[in-house]
């Protein structure tokens, strides 16, 4: 099935979601990487502001590239998620509704996913200037000494995803995997 999901209403879609569904994503989302989420629990662990709402928030793990003339960024692709699994099942217990990523995630995310109801949606790897089409702005909004893993705001217009692990915790990459096993 093909969802188009604006990100201010990402909650009404998350029990509906299943692996293999596709989503046409348009609004806000915030991209953050691994030095990004080492900042991010130091800002949590010492009571200081975050950069953004966590609260159906939706995190892109990606470090886009600098912007090219009449583009919001560069080359966009997922890094892949395994990076970030230490600090995710934190993250979606405070309110976070979804990540976007490649790859597959550990157990303990998947149990974070399910507990919280949220979702992990896959984005094509190696399609970053493909991907860049689809975001429509974009402002470091955090940790500028960073560079590319700055901690950005940006919009997306259509952005195509797969969701990868949904809300019951089926698994797109377990469930596929087993396909062609002989």
């Amino acid at each position: 099935m093909t969802y188009e999901i604006q990100t201010a209403a990402i909650r009404s879609y998350l029990p509906k979601l299943r692996i293999g569904d596709r989503v046409l994503l348009s609004g806000t989302i915030y991209t953050s990487r691994d030095a990004a989420h080492k900042r991010i629990f130091e800002a949590l662990d010492s009571g200081a502001p975050l950069p953004y709402p966590l609260q159906d928030a939706i995190i892109y793990y990606a470090g886009p590239t600098p912007a090219q003339p009449g583009m919001a960024v560069g080359s966009c692709g997922p890094t892949t998620a395994g990076r970030m699994d230490s600090f995710a099942p934190r993250l979606l217990d405070l309110g976070l509704a979804a990540m976007i990523g490649k790859g597959d995630r550990s157990a303990a995310v998947v149990d974070a996913i399910r507990r919280n109801g949220a979702v992990y949606f896959a984005a094509v790897g190696g399609a970053g200037a493909l991907i860049a089409k689809h975001i429509t702005q974009a402002e470091v909004i955090a940790y500028e000494d960073l560079g590319c893993e700055s901690v950005k705001k940006m919009q997306v217009d259509a952005l195509p995803l797969i969701v990868a692990i949904d809300a019951t915790g089926a698994n797109l990459y377990q469930t596929g995997r087993l396909a062609y096993q002989i």
